[in-house]
């Protein structure tokens, strides 16, 4: 048995280990909420009602974030429009706003609430934290007066801006984010922030860094955060519709943590009429936890472990050269039955897959796709084909996209091709997807019959293939290699709003 004096030193290093080995993981947790919304009057409310809705749904946040604690979370994501919805004019929308600080001015609203002027919905987010030594992550409405010395100021004299805040575990406001690509529509209620914001905060478990919806799909700040600013994790508020084959959110999501090797942190609002749901905790490496439900109204907490700095992580793939494959080989066949089918407005040039197994070519333009696969069967009544597509999107937002899919169509008659679909018979033994990809930013998608996601069940290789492991486990929807070509975006539009008549 050692002596006291010489176990004393072993504990304190054991402690101080076990300490450092902590912070290389944490406990994450997001909540889909449905959103209580407010009735579509168009009309302003009164503070008080609007705070008396604001309130009901922070009461079942509150109920998530106590869970989420009790359980040893670290952090809990709520999604965009989670405590007051969207149905709003501009004018309907001020009553339920706050003016939000800079973080700067080391701010704990919980116990000190009235130090910027009425901030009750900044305080109770405060207290959440606080109360349960959790980083509680929101969306609210940030509003920002200005006069006529400045020369953007709109004509009601402020500014109204879709805010993302997170609290610490002391309550205090260390971040503060301002949504700087406005989905459609929302800029009627919304301003632009003057410069695109590259927000980050510092905690004992990694660097965070924070966007909202619509930013996904821009570089600005989605790369910016990942590639300049160096964040081990992304916290993703969002407001999803979901769109297939490609945009589901747990789909999209959990490809653009594998293609940008970084955590995300995705937490949806649900609202099954409006398409709204899928929420997830995605490492590069796949989904640590993830939630699709159409069937019901409930909102879901999920909860997952994560390495703090996944790019030290052995898990996380390696970088990859995206069309170092597709450029070595030759075109595989010359294609006599290629047709156009539209997705989402895009149109793809397409090729069937016609026999159990082989191996296709199809292109547009500078974008040729290569396909290997063998189906476990060829069922006469379903038909998959092999697209590309490379050009400007122009659908709800311009951003330049090409995209090399293998995609089951929703019948056998090819011109539904590109339709959504959502269920599927056909497993694959194996399928390999590459491309001749002009941008190293491709996100990697296979999404299962029922919308599922595979983790585990793929790979994706150095030099740019898109693989399945040991076939697929359940029918395949699509096998998708997303890629953005943000150099080839039109301008960002107005960054401030037209202005509004007093």
């Amino acid at each position: 048995m050692l002596p006291s004096q010489a176990l004393l030193p072993a504990v304190v290093f054991a402690l101080t280990a076990l300490q450092a080995l902590a912070s290389d993981t944490f406990l994450a947790a997001v909540y889909e909420h449905a959103v209580i919304l407010p009735d579509p009057t168009g009309q302003p409310v009164s503070p008080s009602d609007a705070l008396a809705l604001m309130n009901k749904n922070m009461d079942v946040l509150e109920g998530a974030v106590k869970e989420a604690a009790r359980q040893g979370a670290h952090i809990i994501v709520t999604p965009e429009d989670g405590i007051y919805g969207w149905r709003f004019t501009r004018e309907s929308l001020y009553p339920y706003l706050e003016d939000i600080p800079d973080p700067v001015v080391n701010w704990i609203p919980c116990t000190d609430p009235s130090r910027f002027g009425p901030a009750p919905v900044q305080e109770r987010l405060s207290c959440m934290a606080r109360n349960n030594s959790i980083y509680v992550v929101a969306n609210i409405g940030d509003k920002k007066p200005c006069d006529s010395s400045d020369p953007s100021c709109p004509g009601d004299g402020r500014y109204q801006y879709n805010t993302d805040v997170v609290f610490d575990t002391q309550g205090k406001l260390v971040a503060r984010y301002h949504k700087y690509n406005l989905f459609e529509g929302e800029s009627r209620q919304f301003n632009f922030p003057k410069e695109p914001e590259a927000v980050t905060f510092e905690t004992p478990f990694g660097k965070f860094g924070i966007f909202t919806c619509f930013d996904i799909l821009f570089y600005e700040p989605a790369v910016v955060l990942v590639n300049k600013m160096q964040v081990d994790t992304v916290l993703f508020l969002t407001a999803w519709m979901n769109v297939l084959p490609f945009l589901t959110a747990v789909q999209f999501h959990s490809a653009w943590a594998m293609g940008m090797r970084v955590n995300v942190l995705a937490a949806n609002t649900h609202n099954t009429s409006m398409e709204m749901t899928g929420s997830g905790i995605y490492a590069p490496a796949g989904a640590r936890a993830y939630s699709y439900n159409m069937k019901t109204e409930d909102g879901h907490l999920l909860i997952a472990k994560l390495d703090a700095h996944p790019h030290l992580s052995p898990a996380t793939p390696p970088a990859v050269n995206w069309n170092s494959y597709a450029l070595s080989v030759g075109r595989f066949s010359q294609n006599d039955h290629e047709f156009t089918g539209i997705i989402f407005e895009d149109p793809f040039t397409f090729t069937e897959l016609t026999k159990p197994g082989g191996i296709l070519t199809v292109c547009q333009k500078d974008l040729c796709c290569h396909l290997t696969y063998n189906m476990a069967e060829k069922r006469d009544d379903e038909v998959y084909v092999l697209g590309a597509f490379d050009g400007l999107h122009v659908v709800e937002g311009q951003y330049y996209l090409q995209i090399c899919t293998l995609l089951k169509c929703p019948s056998t008659n090819l011109s539904t091709c590109g339709q959504p679909v959502e269920t599927a018979q056909t497993k694959f033994e194996m399928f390999s997807l590459s491309g001749t990809f002009g941008t190293s930013y491709v996100f990697p998608e296979v999404l299962y019959s029922g919308v599922q996601l595979a983790p585990g069940e793929f790979k994706v290789l150095r030099d740019g293939r898109l693989k399945s492991k040991h076939g697929t486990s359940k029918p395949l929807i699509t096998a998708t290699l997303f890629g953005r070509l943000y150099e080839k975006d039109p301008p960002h539009p107005l960054r401030i709003s037209p202005k509004v008549s007093p």
